[in-house]
């Protein structure tokens, strides 16, 4: 309840378990977290326990979206959780998943199985290919990330009314390695 007095009435409430709870204690901890009225459980077991993930999303609390993905690392990692019935959001991301022709395989079974997608942080790298996939559901925003996005790279995002959207202006992904601004984080010798 923290958490929610924290955000107020008019925010959603996302909580990521990170895999680290047993169906048995998502379930208790969903439970006992009614009136906080979370949204979005990411992760509430882990997510190579597809059985264990549908069981929990039949069972959680009403308005719950169950989500996981974001160590998808092949098309048929993604294919087990969506066929498992495991999630009611698909996570990718493209860091991991096979670039940007893996997200966009992924969107594909997304919509054949008529189930939104996610990009899992780097929402400098997802905010161009994540306008080409059907049921992108939103962008992860993980702020030590877009700290270190905009330490390191002219053209990371900034966002505008609570969305970002790719700089038409800039070719490609739109970002510029800062090489002079990263050698203050250089460990050892380079060449």
């Amino acid at each position: 309840m923290v958490a929610r007095r924290a955000i107020g009435e008019d925010c959603q409430l996302f909580v990521d378990a990170n895999g680290a709870f047993s169906v048995k204690q998502a379930l208790g901890f969903a439970d006992a977290s009614r009136q906080a009225d979370i949204r979005w459980f990411e992760e509430p077991v882990t997510f190579d326990d597809p059985a264990g993930l549908r069981h929990f999303r039949e069972r959680a609390p009403d308005g719950i979206a169950v989500a996981a993905g974001e160590y998808n690392y092949t098309l048929d990692d993604a294919r087990r959780l969506l066929e498992a019935g495991a999630v009611d959001v698909l996570q990718a991301d493209v860091t991991r998943c096979g670039g940007v022709s893996g997200f966009m395989e992924i969107g594909v079974l997304c919509e054949a199985h008529h189930t939104d997608l996610s990009g899992h942080c780097a929402p400098s790298l997802h905010r161009h290919v994540a306008c080409a996939v059907p049921r992108l559901r939103h962008l992860e925003w993980f702020h030590d990330h877009v700290r270190i996005e905009r330490m390191l790279f002219d053209g990371a995002p900034a966002p505008l009314d609570g969305a970002i959207a790719p700089d038409l202006s800039r070719p490609g992904h739109g970002l510029e390695f800062k090489a002079q601004d990263s050698r203050q984080f250089m460990v050892g010798e380079s060449g």
